[in-house]
């Protein structure tokens, strides 16, 4: 498993202990400060911590039905280990197939509790992330990740505890040439998601949940939780 170790720059990964800014360095291809515009493409409104609270507690099934089916990603893009949950502000990244240049770039002005989500063009041949840029979202206490592409390093993601719903898992590595835009909307599994939405994804899948709208559909989603509660609660009772 991996451990880290706060009072110092070490983890332990795989058995072994790294020094942090090592790992990192590795993923750190000649990559350039942000511009001003990717520093702005991260101010989005964001939910307090209270929302972020509720929607925890709320299956994606529940959430799924207040909104009428919608939202609803492919159901191919799952959680790549069991029992994996997200939530949280969708930070968006749009990028050609198999690249991964541009959510190297949103990796680095995302905020704590950002989910990095990313249209890769539902591109299954290259892994747009693994576990070293796993490290630096754990570094940088972001919620996850949500691909519309592929993943790899799943027992590392694993053991590291950092949710990634993808489309596929594959060995292949990426490309990191761009072209790819940040903080735009995008279309992912089949949903417009915008900057600043709220992702929930459980092991049935992933959901968004459009800005404006969630304090509503928590509510409603509250609603359908207890109800169904209820009814399983009878159930088990022979009612």
């Amino acid at each position: 498993m991996l451990t880290l170790l706060h009072t110092l720059p070490y983890v332990v990964y795989k058995g072994f202990a790294h020094r942090l800014d090592i790992i990192l360095a590795v993923d750190n291809y000649a990559q350039k400060p942000p511009t001003a515009a990717e520093i702005k493409a991260a101010e989005f409104p964001r939910p307090d911590a209270q929302t972020l609270r509720r929607l925890r507690k709320l299956p994606v099934a529940n959430i799924g039905d207040v909104m009428d089916r919608l939202g609803i990603l492919d159901s191919k893009i799952s959680p790549i280990w069991p029992g994996a949950r997200i939530v949280g502000p969708a930070f968006t990244v749009w990028t050609r197939s198999g690249d991964n240049d541009a959510i190297h770039k949103a990796l680095a002005v995302a905020k704590a509790g950002d989910v990095i989500i990313v249209n890769g063009g539902g591109d299954e041949s290259r892994a747009l992330i693994g576990d070293i840029m796993g490290l630096r979202a754990k570094h940088k206490k972001l919620a996850g990740f949500v691909l519309d592409g592929a993943a790899r390093d799943a027992t590392g993601l694993a053991e590291m505890g950092l949710p990634v719903f993808a489309r596929a898992l594959t060995p292949a590595g990426p490309y990191k040439f761009g072209p790819g835009k940040i903080g735009i909307t995008i279309a992912v599994g089949g949903v417009a998601c915008a900057a600043g939405d709220l992702v929930v994804g459980d092991d049935d899948g992933v959901i968004v949940i459009p800005r404006l709208d969630v304090q509503r559909i928590m509510a409603e989603a509250e609603e359908v939780l207890a109800s169904e509660s209820k009814k399983k609660a009878d159930a088990k009772k022979g009612r």
